[in-house]
């Protein structure tokens, strides 16, 4: 063991020194050097960025972004030597181990927890490096210098603590028995949240007035606490059903966050990678705000969504709806007997972990002369994406995968397939003034002929409603895990075999 450790102390000196050759210039040709790899680096992230527009570019956008990030950190480090390379070479190694384990380990149902996890972890970077740059400050700072490690500590602490509450309200988590995943208010909650957010920018003027001194050192860890209250409660007010506007919004956060640290770094491709995350993430959260019909201040104040029930929970109190059940050997003759049919994945897909099995139907369908399609919502799941990313996993063609452009087909449907979601639809949303949905654009599923819907039970979704859609003379229920459900008809499909 002492032989391997000597041996790799030796080898990371050998690239030190290596590494150092290059960089023995002029001080104008080494930051013009480091300059131009920034831009390179900037120019992969806006390239990278713009091929993950669509499913068929996005792999590679997102290795376009990576590189990019690559030859940032490479050069930061091998430029600023801001510390030795065997605690560099460490670091690497460790936070290798750790992608790779979560990467490997994490289910495709759970990623929206990482990546709100992920937006946590940027935000706590941010804050620490703000607060170990002020910790830094000379005598008589810049002001902007100081404004941003205000900037950048604030963001950061609302980003990671909100993202760590709304990680624990994906995952379903429990706090003394209260399930995160609900609306958890109390009056004056948001005076409340005004005051400490009033506060804090208070004791961030006071800081840049008074930098230096032991009181703006309180200050700064003051600043540091209150923001921490103030990202659990602005989060924990907010039900399930608006997570993926939340993971959005708290994305934006992480990417400000990060913009505010390169100003306070003076680290031009952080700023614009910064500026880029927060960005998009503002403009995603714009679209599924613009998805369910409501505005962004509504999602932050408005407690929507009482998170799942647990299977065999009762309905929604007053519930009378009647149901008609369908077996698979019967839905497998609908379904062999149909012309067109629309498959609706949600959340409840991904639980089942039923891609596979769903994609396999659409194929079994198609050979049969079929015309499958997918209709996705851009709420059905816990993040945006979530159901495309499961079924390209499955190999299902891009084409098929549509939004609510897809509406003005299912007049025109034979057979309209919900698998596992709920909320988005619920005709509630068009009619029901009452409902906490109404207003939301939902899939037209039942203007189709026949609506199957696979549900393992009759349980509300993330609003906590009773579907109406339950209850339709044109709905049929096919009670049971996705999984098996959607294995069932795939086998009774082809044990009748025959075609079109």
């Amino acid at each position: 063991m002492t032989r391997i450790v000597e041996g790799l102390a030796g080898l990371v000196a050998q690239t030190q020194a290596a590494a150092e050759a290059p960089f023995a210039l002029s001080p104008d040709m080494r930051l013009a050097l480091v300059n131009l790899v920034y831009l390179v680096s900037a120019a992969l992230f806006i390239f990278g960025l713009g091929k993950m527009s669509h499913p068929r570019t996005a792999r590679r956008g997102n290795l376009m972004s990576s590189l990019g990030m690559l030859f940032a950190i490479a050069v930061t480090l091998l430029d600023r030597h801001i510390l030795s390379y065997t605690v560099i070479a460490a670091g690497v190694i460790v936070g290798s181990i750790i992608g790779a384990t979560i990467a490997l380990r994490v289910k495709m149902t759970a990623m929206p927890q990482m990546v709100g996890f992920l937006n946590g972890s940027g935000g706590l970077a941010s804050a620490i490096v703000a607060f170990a740059e002020y910790m830094k400050l000379p005598a008589d700072p810049r002001l902007d210098t100081v404004i941003s490690i205000i900037l950048s500590t604030i963001i950061g602490m609302v980003t990671f603590t909100g993202s760590m509450v709304a990680f624990g309200k994906l995952e379903g988590m429990k706090v003394r028995g209260i399930a995160l995943s609900s609306p958890i208010t109390f009056r004056m909650q948001h005076w409340l949240n005004l005051l400490l957010g009033v506060i804090v920018v208070g004791l961030g003027v006071m800081v840049a007035q008074h930098t230096g001194t032991g009181s703006a050192l309180a200050m700064t860890i003051a600043i540091l606490l209150i923001s921490a209250i103030l990202g659990i409660l602005l989060v924990i007010p907010i039900g399930g059903a608006d997570m993926p506007v939340v993971i959005c919004l708290l994305n934006s956060y992480s990417g400000l966050a990060a913009m505010t640290t390169g100003f306070v770094l003076d680290n031009k491709c952080l700023i614009i990678a910064g500026s880029l995350v927060g960005a998009s993430g503002m403009i995603l959260t714009k679209i599924m705000c613009d998805a369910m019909n409501r505005s962004l201040l509504n999602v932050v104040a408005g407690g929507f969504g009482t998170g799942d029930l647990a299977p065999g929970a009762a309905p929604t109190p007053g519930g009378d709806i009647v149901v008609r059940r369908m077996d698979a050997e019967e839905a497998a003759m609908v379904l062999e007997s149909a012309s067109s049919v629309i498959i609706v994945p949600g959340y409840g897909m991904a639980v089942a972990q039923a891609q596979h099995a769903v994609a396999e139907l659409a194929a079994v369908l198609a050979k049969r002369g079929v015309n499958v399609r997918f209709g996705i919502h851009p709420v059905a799941g816990r993040m945006p994406g979530h159901m495309n990313i499961l079924l390209a996993e499955a190999n299902v063609p891009y084409e098929q995968l549509l939004d609510l452009e897809i509406n003005s087909e299912f007049d025109h449907c034979d057979v309209a397939m919900v698998i596992g979601a709920n909320d988005v639809v619920n005709p509630a949303a068009r009619h029901n003034k009452s409902s906490p949905i109404y207003g939301m654009p939902i899939l037209d599923v039942d203007k189709a002929r026949t609506v199957m819907v696979c549900k393992r039970s009759l349980n509300p979704g993330f609003a906590g409603i009773e579907n109406e859609l339950f209850g339709k003379e044109n709905t049929v229920m096919l009670f049971g895990d996705a999984k098996t459900v959607v294995g069932d008809l795939v086998k009774e499909l082809n044990a009748q075999g025959g075609g079109h």
